[in-house]
C-alpha cells in the first residue's frame, strides 16, 4: 500500500474522546478503546497540506461556501456514486446529529410519531425523545446471523402509528448492512405512499466491502424528492468529526425552507472554516487514500471475524457488508448483560459499545470499532479470548 495504516499514533493527551475520557466515562483508564466511531489513522499529507495552507493564512473569520465547495462535493458524489446535487439544495451543519435534531423540529410537531429501525445508532432515538416526539420502532429482522427490514411491520406501523418521519440509516450502524437498491426503493415507496418524510443518514457510505454496492437515496427517482432529506459528511470517511462539518441536502424547496427556518431558530449560520476547508481537501484529494483505507479495514474485519469464530464459538459475528463496525452476538453464552459487561470491561479490559444502547433487544451484543491498526485488533482479540477462556471455559 502507498499509505501506512499499521502505524500506531498516540492520541492520549490530545483531549481525545476515545482515549482520554476513560476515567470520566468508565471510572478507569486501563481500557483498550474500541467504542466511539472514530478512526486511529492520520490523514494523508496531500490533505494536511491544504489545512496547513489555510492555517498559514492566519485569519479565521466568518466563512460561507463558494462554487469550489460545491464542486468538491459533486466531484466526490459523481465519481463514486454517479449523482450530483444543486448548490441551493445544500445547507451546512455542525454534524449529522445536529441536522437530524433540527429536522425533527422542522418537519414534525410535538407528540408526532418518528420512526427508527433498531438496533440503530442511538442518537436517533435520543433526538426523537429530546424533541418531545413519540418514538416508533420498526425492529430489524435478525435471522441466521443477518439483518433485514421487516417491510410488513414497516408498512403497518407507518399507517397505524401515523408516522410523520422515518430516520433511515444507510449503510446501517451498527449491523453493517449496505441496503440494496431494491430495499432502498421499497422504503422510499412506503414513505411516499404514506406522506412520511424520509430522513437518510449516509455517513458510512464510503465503507463498502467487496461483493456489495452502495445505492444512495440521491439516486432515487425525482418523484421521491418532495419527501427526502439527506445527511452526509466526510466526518467518518476521513475522521474529521472534530471539525464539525456536515451537509444537509434537501432538494424540495418547501421542505428545505422548513429546515432552514428551524436552523436559523437554533442560532446556526456560518460553518466551521477548517471543516469547510477539510471537506474540499478530502473530497478533491482523498480518493486513493480512502480506497486503501477500506481495503485495510476489510482486512481487519476478516481477521476479527475468523478469530472470534475459531476462539469464541458461541459468539456470532454479524458479517458486515460495510462500515468499520463489527456487531457481535454473545447471547449464545447464556449470560446476563451485567456478566457480559464484566467480561468485556473488567476481564478483557476493552471499552466497546454495549448493544443495549442501540435498542433493548440487543443487550447481549457488542459493537467493535475496527478502524485502527491491525496490531490493536489483534491485541483486542487476544484479550477477549483470555477473558472468555478464564471465566467461561474453565
Amino acid at each position: 500500500m502507498k499509505y501506512n495504516f499499521d502505524k500506531i499514533i498516540d492520541r492520549r493527551g490530545t483531549d481525545c474522546l476515545k482515549y482520554d475520557f476513560g476515567m470520566k466515562r468508565k471510572g478507569r483508564d486501563d481500557l483498550l478503546p474500541m467504542w466511539v466511531a472514530d478512526m486511529d489513522f492520520k490523514l494523508p499529507d496531500e490533505i494536511l497540506a491544504e489545512l496547513h495552507k489555510r492555517i498559514d493564512h492566519g485569519i479565521f473569520g466568518y466563512t460561507d461556501p463558494l462554487d469550489d465547495y460545491f464542486d468538491a462535493l459533486n466531484h466526490w458524489f459523481s465519481t463514486r456514486y454517479g449523482y450530483t446535487v444543486e448548490p441551493e439544495w445544500v445547507t451546512l451543519g455542525a454534524c449529522l446529529v445536529y441536522g437530524i435534531h433540527v429536522s425533527i423540529q422542522a418537519f414534525t410537531e410535538p407528540g408526532d410519531a418518528v420512526m427508527v429501525m433498531q438496533p440503530v445508532y442511538y442518537p436517533f432515538s435520543e433526538a426523537v425523545r429530546n424533541n418531545g416526539r413519540r418514538l416508533v420502532n420498526c425492529q430489524l429482522r435478525y435471522e441466521d446471523g443477518r439483518y433485514s427490514i421487516d417491510f410488513e411491520d414497516l408498512e403497518e406501523k407507518l399507517k397505524e402509528e401515523n408516522v410523520k418521519a422515518l430516520i433511515f440509516c444507510s449503510p446501517h450502524n451498527p449491523v453493517g448492512r449496505v441496503w440494496t437498491k431494491e430495499e432502498v426503493i421499497k422504503v422510499a415507496d412506503l414513505c411516499l405512499e404514506n406522506n412520511v418524510i424520509l430522513m437518510v443518514d449516509e455517513i458510512h457510505c464510503d465503507f463498502i466491502f467487496p461483493g456489495h454496492s452502495f445505492f444512495s437515496c440521491m439516486q432515487l427517482d425525482e418523484k421521491y424528492r418532495k419527501i427526502l432529506a439527506f445527511y452526509t459528511s466526510p466526518g467518518k470517511t476521513f475522521n474529521i468529526a472534530g471539525l464539525q462539518s456536515a451537509n444537509i441536502i434537501i432538494p424540495d424547496p418547501e421542505l428545505r425552507a422548513k429546515y432552514r427556518k428551524a436552523n436559523t431558530a437554533a442560532g446556526y449560520s456560518q460553518a466551521n472554516i477548517m471543516g469547510q476547508t477539510a471537506i474540499m481537501a478530502c473530497y478533491n484529494k482523498g480518493a486513493e487514500w480512502v480506497d486503501e483505507l477500506v481495503e485495510y479495514i476489510y482486512g481487519n474485519v476478516q481477521y476479527a471475524k475468523a478469530f472470534i469464530t475459531e476462539n469464541l464459538p458461541k459468539a456470532k459475528v454479524v458479517d458486515p457488508d460495510g462500515t468499520y463496525l463489527l456487531w457481535v452476538d454473545f447471547s449464545g453464552y447464556g449470560i446476563t448483560k451485567e456478566e457480559l459487561e464484566h467480561l468485556i470491561v473488567d476481564e478483557a479490559k476493552l471499552w466497546l459499545d454495549s448493544g443495549a444502547i442501540f435498542g433493548p433487544a440487543t443487550a447481549l451484543f457488542e459493537r467493535f470499532n475496527l478502524a485502527c491498526p491491525r496490531s490493536v485488533v489483534e491485541e483486542a482479540m487476544q484479550r477477549l479470548k483470555k477473558a472468555f477462556d478464564s471465566c467461561l471455559n474453565a
